[in-house]
Parts: C-alpha cells; structure tokens; sequence
C-alpha cells in the first residue's frame, strides 16, 4: 500500500488533475469548490493497472493554508509536484519542495499541468529550464518531469506508468507491530458513531483491537475498519484508513491526534531534535525562539532552545530542546517543520531524536552534544545501548518501541550490543545498558567506602538501609552484588569484598570477655546492657555481627553455640512431638521462663516456630 501527496500552488490544477486520475474530487468543502481552491485536506485513490492501489491526499496549495498542508504530508510515500504551464514555478512551489525535502520525501515527480493552455513550445521549454534549475538549488537532482492536461487527457497515461514505477522502486513498509495513525480527519456516522481516518505506519490494526488516543488517553475499541471505502477486516501500513471507533465521541477527538496500541506512545512536553534550517530564510533561528512545529497531523505552539548555538545561520544545521506548550504524541524518528508564527514562515525542519530526555539539558556541553550524535548516527546496537541507559532495566518490547525497530532489527540490534558489552542482560526479559549498570555499581561502592570508614566495627551496611539510600528495587541491587567481585553479601549485611572487622588488641581483650563470660553463663546470659559496659557497644554489635553471639531481643544474647544448641532441641523436639512450651525448654536447659519465652518469640519471628495458644508448632521456615 502506497500514498502520494499532490503539491503545488492553488491554480495549478492540482484537484483538476486529482480527479482525472482517479475520478474523485478531492475538494469536498462546498467552499473549495465554489472557491476553485484547495483549502483543507482532499482524499482520493487510484487504481493502476497492475492492482494495487494508490491513496492520494491533495494538499492546500495557497500560502494561506500551508498549514493545512503540513498536516497532510507527514505519511506519504512519494510527491506530485504540480507547476502550471501558464504560469511556472511560484513561491509557493519553492515552499513545498523545501517542506517536502526537509520530511525526507525524496521521490517526487514533477508535473507540468495545463499544457492545453499553451501554444508556444518554447515557453514550455523555458518553464523546464527553470524547473531545471530549481532542482539543481535543491540538489535533487534529475527527478520524472511529466507534463499533462487534464481536460484533454494528454500525459496521463505516462504519468500513471511513471507513479508505478517509481512506487515499484520503494521498499515496502515494514510491520512495526506498532501500528500509528495519525488522524487527519475526524467525524461522526449516524448508527455508527465517530470516525477517524490517516495514513496507517508502523503496524496493523484490525477490527476488534483495543486502541488508545494519543495525547488525551481515552480508550476505546476498533468497531470497523475502511480503506479506499473498501470494508478490511485488518489495514496494513501505508494504506489510507478510516476507522470506526466504539468507546470515544467524536468531539473527543480531533486532527493531530495519533490512534495507537495502549501504553505505546506516550504524549511529551519536551523533547530532543536534530534540526536543518532553510538556505533562504529571512529570519534565523535564535535561542528560544518562539515557533509552530508540525509534526504528522499535530501541531503546537514551542519555544526551541539551542544546544550548542546563539543562534542559526541560513542553511545551518543544529541541535534543539523543544519545549511544547501542548503535550504531542511524538515519537522517535518522527520527521517535523518549524515555522515562525507571525508573520508566517517556514524556517526548517528535522528529526526527533529523543522524545522524552527527562531534563532540560544544559547548553554547550560536549557530553550532551556527543550523546544526540550517537542518538542520530550510532550503530543499532549504539542506539539500543542509549535506549537501555535508564534508572532501571527494561523489556524488550520497551525497547522496540523506543527506537521503532522491526523484529529482525531489534534482534541483529541486540546481538551487536551484547557482543561489544554496550548492554546487560538481567534475565530473559530485562536489559540494561552497561554504563548504567557501572553507574548503580559505582554508586553501591561509593556508599560502602563511605560506611566503612565511619563504621569500622560494623561487619557492612545492612542491606535494606543500602537499598533506602540508593531507591533501588531489591532484585537490581541483588543482581549487581552477586555479579560484582568487589561487593559480597554476609549475612543480611552488603560490603566490600577486601572489608572486615578488626579489633585493637584492647578491643580484642574486651570481647573475650564477653565471650567468656557467655560461655559460663551458656542459657542465663548476662543482659546486652552489662555486655557493653564490659566491652563497649561498638565491640558487642561487632560480634553479633560476626555471629560470635545471636540477639535474640533488645536485651538478651547467647553465644553462637548456645544458641545453636537451643534452636536444634527445639527443632528436635517439635519433630518428635508436634510441639514445644516454655515450660519443657526451661526444663531442658535448667533457664529461666524469661529466656525461654525470648528465645521461642524471635523463632516465631523467623518463621521457625509458630505460636498456637500456648504452644509452638512447626513454622513454615522449619
């Protein structure tokens, strides 16, 4: 499926010629047609003879409605560019070229319209020449120049076999699935209710899918679908589509929205672009200015900041941070014109680059600049890294979507970025880019280093405390220790590898002391409170955290093996007899009820026991 533009200026027959290719009209407003002037958008089609069948959106051609124009460009295939043998190329004919060269639409037939109207072939001649050196300003090149009239017919059988074969020469589009349909036309069916029609990219949608309108977020469902007034059970990309939707009001909708999968694009105040402007400008382009950008059917009001400029010399070419006054659905890749409000002119045009950076970025920094340029002109793999450099991993579905790659691209993209080490892969569905990775890494080190030297006698951080000062997900920072060699887990304690608890030989007296005197004292310890003031807090926290003695509560604790004695008794015994009190483990042990209610509370805590009245039973952790 394919889909021309016609361009040109409003007496050039552009409608004229429309209607005999196709047998339709495109100026359906009462007022174009009284008018004999394309104001909105026009629809038509045409059938070659080979089969297939080619949408045609006739756009405005007088000045006045060049915004109109741009909402009917953006998803074409190829350009008519219609200049009137009568009257030659017009300013308006230069303003679509550039517009259309600036949306990369770089297969574009020239014709020469209303030759019926001229009876000297050396004026025809003279209108080739200075078409000829149009072209040659554009660096276009030689491009098919076809010269016809449509009330005699003359050219138009050339000029469908010159459509063919030019359409034949394209790749076909590819099946993104992520189809995209930015709405140009929307209205309301009586029984049928609301209708909105674009040019299909990116995927397939079918009836019965669940869609989504970009950028209000209202959700609705596909009740039927049309191309070329043809009922489809499914419309492919690149095909002229109106589709019938059950779940939004027409007056929800209107043109510039995008029709899409849900969670698929998300709507963006702010986004990053690589931007060309015009040779001929008159006004250049200063650091946040105020313009119109166009983008597919959208359009919005924008201020553009200059990233490494003052401002824009005729012809240059830059790097931009467009801040949007109304939210757009843009996307990577997305082709858009910037224009000056008042008085109107068109200035130039570019790629989105990065349609969520997050921030503004601060201006003329190498670091930035070289990141975009990688953005624009990296390897896929490069860009796959760029897209999977985030606060957290991502899917591989995420991921497609950012950078609009099709399968097969996504695949080659990710085996390229694997094999160089520009990503990680987590699991069989997340990845991460390598340099975030080393960031959070860093940042784990960093923490540690930090901790340590403030806290020599502490066996690490305690790990949630690590994951609260990082605001990390638990699995990631999991992930990250075990594959790094210089950060180890003890216990439920992170530190560095080559960290350990060493006490003063004074410190190293004190806490044998303390261990001896657990020792002695094996099932009626001494309190915690007594412990620290033998051998200090510090000291005493050090050994529970090198398991030298097992806290139990804020004021009891046993020595390793005493605990350990304990907990197996009473695993044993819960074997034997389904069960334990407090009353048969003072008995065993010749403790008090004090020590046996502490102990069988933090087993019930660990999940080893569990409390039924009065009892113990098995815990799930037994």
């Amino acid at each position: 499926m394919r889909v021309i533009g016609t361009a040109g200026h409003v007496d050039h027959g552009k409608s004229t010629l429309v209607e005999k290719l196709s047998g339709i009209n495109p100026d359906r407003l009462a007022e174009e047609q009284s008018r004999q002037m394309t104001i909105d958008l026009g629809f038509a089609w045409l059938d070659l003879p080979d089969g297939e069948t080619i949408g045609i959106v006739d756009v405005p051609g007088h000045r006045d409605f060049i915004e109109n124009m741009l909402a009917g460009v953006g998803g074409i295939d190829a350009a008519l560019l219609v200049i009137a043998a009568d009257e030659g190329i017009m300013p308006q004919t230069r303003e679509h070229l550039a517009i259309l060269q600036l949306l990369d639409i770089r297969d574009i037939v020239i014709v020469i319209s209303k030759i019926d109207l001229i009876d000297d072939p050396e004026w025809t001649e003279l209108v080739k020449l200075e078409i000829e050196d149009l072209l040659s300003q554009s660096r276009l090149g030689d491009l098919p120049l076809i010269t016809v009239s449509a009330h005699t017919g003359a050219g138009i059988d050339q000029l469908v076999e010159t459509l063919r074969h030019l359409l034949a020469e394209l790749p076909q589009r590819v099946d993104y699935h992520q189809p995209r349909l930015p709405v140009d036309r929307v209205f309301a069916v009586s029984g049928f209710g609301a209708v909105a029609t674009g040019t299909l990219s990116g995927g397939t949608l079918s009836i019965g899918d669940n869609i989504e309108l970009q950028p209000s977020g209202k959700a609705g469902r596909i009740r039927g679908l049309q191309s070329y007034r043809r009922e489809v059970e499914a419309a492919l990309p690149g095909s002229r589509v109106a589709v019938n939707i059950s779940g939004i009001n027409s007056a929800e909708i209107q043109r510039g929205d995008v029709l899409t999968f849900p969670g698929q694009i998300r709507p963006t105040l702010l986004a990053d672009a690589h931007f060309t402007q015009l040779s001929d400008i008159e006004r250049p382009l200063a650091h946040n200015a105020q313009v119109k950008i166009f983008c597919g059917a959208s359009e919005s009001i924008a201020n553009v900041r200059l990233l490494n400029d003052d401002i824009l010399s005729p012809g240059a070419k830059g790097w931009l941070q467009i801040r949007l006054r109304d939210s757009l659905p843009l996307s990577r890749g997305d082709r858009f014109i910037l224009r000056y409000p008042s008085p109107a002119e068109t200035i130039g045009g570019g790629l989105i680059i990065n349609p969520h950076p997050g921030r503004r970025h601060k201006r003329f920094q190498p670091q930035i600049i070289e990141e975009l340029e990688l953005r624009l002109s990296g390897s896929p793999g490069e860009r796959l890294a760029l897209a999977a450099k985030a606060d957290a991993p991502q899917s591989l579905d995420d991921l497609q979507k950012k950078l609009g790659y099709s399968r097969d691209e996504l695949a080659a993209a990710l085996s390229e970025a694997l094999s160089s080490g520009l990503i990680r892969r987590l699991d069989e569905q997340r990845y991460w880019a390598s340099v975030s990775w080393q960031q959070l890494a860093d940042s784990i080190m960093t923490a540690l280093d930090a901790y340590h030297l403030a806290n020599p006698l502490r066996l690490g951080m305690p790990r949630p405390e690590l994951q609260s000062r990082l605001n990390v997900k638990l699995n990631l920072l999991d992930k990250v220790i075990e594959d790094e060699d210089r950060l180890t887990f003890e216990s439920n304690f992170v530190r560095m590898s080559d960290h350990a608890i060493r006490f003063s030989s004074e410190q190293d007296e004190r806490a044998n002391r303390v261990l001896q005197l657990l020792a002695a004292e094996a099932f009626t310890p001494p309190a915690i409170a007594e412990l620290n003031q033998i051998a200090g807090e510090e000291v005493v926290r050090a050994l529970a955290d090198l398991r030298q003695i097992v806290n139990v509560n804020d004021s009891i604790a046993f020595a390793a093996d005493s605990y350990d004695q304990l907990v197996a008794e009473i695993r044993n015994h819960i074997s034997e007899f389904g069960e334990i009190d407090a009353k048969t483990l003072r008995d065993k042990f010749g403790a008090s009820r004090k020590y046996a209610i502490a102990v069988l509370e933090h087993l019930d805590s660990l999940g080893i026991t569990q409390r039924v009245g009065d009892v113990r039973m098995r815990g799930r952790n037994l």
